[in-house]
């Protein structure tokens, strides 16, 4: 009877999970048609129907305000549409046969359309205001000595008569200037210096550095808690439940592996003998044979009850890693922004370090990965993947591995350097090889 309410319950909730599923379409087109409605809304109180106008040279909390409403609003718009395309992808025949058996009503074709024509003539207002508000992304990579004799007032423009002065083809006689590039750019830092619109530049390029590490640091965050969420989340309420359920009888194998199986064993085997010797020396009452075997039994189940919930969070943690790397996936498809934004974040804070940071930074990750002790780490890094995955350890495999991966990688890091760093920084190339040594 027991069992018998324990499936009707799995069942039940496996049933609203499935008319979840079948709602996605309708609940994300709705949300998406809500925050255009929403737009619309500041729309016709604020701005008289027009659309939302902030201009970018004046700063007040009214335009931030409108600012972060807009920015939030489409982005729900793209986030929503993105699930309500994916989620019609993977609707077949099969789901609305399951839609009409559970009751559940699909999307009328006519209110699908007429929803998506309203959230395109809101949003299509919008197309170039991502690209208008967008943190500048330099198209260049800028001399790391520069970066570093520039200060805080002169980087920004600087950094763009650069830039421009790079772009240009240079033939063999303008190689070479008439003067020194340090009086020229002392030239150019005066000429910053005096033009009376500076102050309000160096303002605008303040608050643009500060809103691209607000927006990288949050995204960073959503990287490392969504998919930490989404495990726990589908461990404890949906792939939980499953595996508890078709594992909850004695029937099943207590172990899921031999490693398992021997640990069990050792333990149980050190209890007995624990137990003995502290007989033995008085520690414990003089216990007979049948006091030791009931002990040893009691022992042998509790192990036996530990073990079997081990090799279910095995499989769980299996399924529940999926649907992580689907989250995590996910993020990834729908932040093209905020990638491009944390790209620019890196780069900054990397070309903003110096040459002995830099070659302190490669040295340390190189060691750590593909250095003299690594292969110590990458066994113990092995053995807790198969541990929460409840595959037996190969030590051929993990062999194999840390003969190969680290040398791979070692590879990578030293094509990486030879390619792309000793281009844009030299000097740090220099210095990284005088640390080595």
């Amino acid at each position: 009877m027991n069992n018998l309410s324990v499936s009707q319950k799995v069942y039940e909730y496996l049933v609203s999970l499935y008319k979840w599923y079948l709602r996605t379409p309708e609940r994300s087109l709705d949300e998406a048609y809500q925050a255009a409605l929403y737009i619309k809304k500041i729309e016709d109180e604020h701005f008289n129907g027009n659309p939302i106008n902030i201009d970018p040279d004046t700063y007040s909390t009214v335009n931030e305000y409108f600012e972060s409403e807009l920015r939030k609003q489409l982005k729900i718009i793209r986030m929503r549409l993105a699930e309500f395309n994916s989620s019609r992808f993977f609707l077949n025949e099969s789901n609305q046969k399951g839609s009409k058996r559970y009751g559940v009503e699909l999307l009328n074709p006519e209110q699908v359309l007429a929803k998506l024509k309203v959230i395109d003539e809101i949003s299509a207002k919008y197309n170039n205001f991502e690209q208008n508000r967008e943190i500048e992304i330099p198209p260049a990579v800028v001399n790391t000595e520069i970066i570093q004799a520039e200060t805080a007032f002169t980087q920004p423009r600087l950094r763009n008569i650069e830039i421009r002065e790079s772009n240009q083809p240079r033939g063999k006689t303008n190689t070479t200037g008439v003067l020194p590039r340090s009086i020229l750019g002392t030239i150019g830092r005066l000429q910053v210096e005096l033009d009376p619109n500076a102050e309000q530049d160096v303002v605008q390029n303040f608050r643009k550095a500060q809103r691209r590490t607000i927006i990288s640091v949050r995204f960073i965050l959503l990287l490392i808690i969504i998919p930490i969420l989404t495990h726990q989340l589908s461990k404890a309420f949906v792939v939980g439940p499953i595996v508890d359920h078709f594992r909850n009888h004695e029937a099943v194998a207590v172990f899921i592996n031999r490693d398992m199986e021997e640990e069990a064993l050792i333990e149980l085997q050190r209890f007995e003998e624990k137990i003995k010797f502290q007989s033995l020396i008085g520690v414990l009452p003089p216990m007979s044979d049948e006091e030791t075997e009931v002990k040893v039994q009691e022992k042998a189940r509790e192990l036996a009850d530990k073990y079997r919930v081990e090799s279910a969070s095995a499989i769980k943690n299996v399924f529940s890693d999926i649907m992580s790397v689907i989250s995590f996936t996910w993020l990834l498809m729908v932040s093209k922004r905020e990638i491009a934004v944390l790209k620019e974040f890196f780069d900054h804070v990397v070309y903003g370090l110096s040459d002995s940071a830099k070659a302190f930074i490669i040295i340390l990750f190189t060691d750590i990965f593909v250095g003299f002790h690594s292969p110590h780490g990458w066994e113990v890094i092995l053995e807790g993947i198969s541990r929460h995955w409840g595959l037996p350890e190969s030590h051929s495999f993990i062999f194999l591995f840390i003969a190969t991966f680290p040398v791979i990688l070692d590879t990578i890091f030293k094509y990486w350097i030879f390619r792309y760093l000793n281009r844009v920084s030299p000097s740090a190339v220099a210095t990284y090889h005088n640390m080595n040594e």
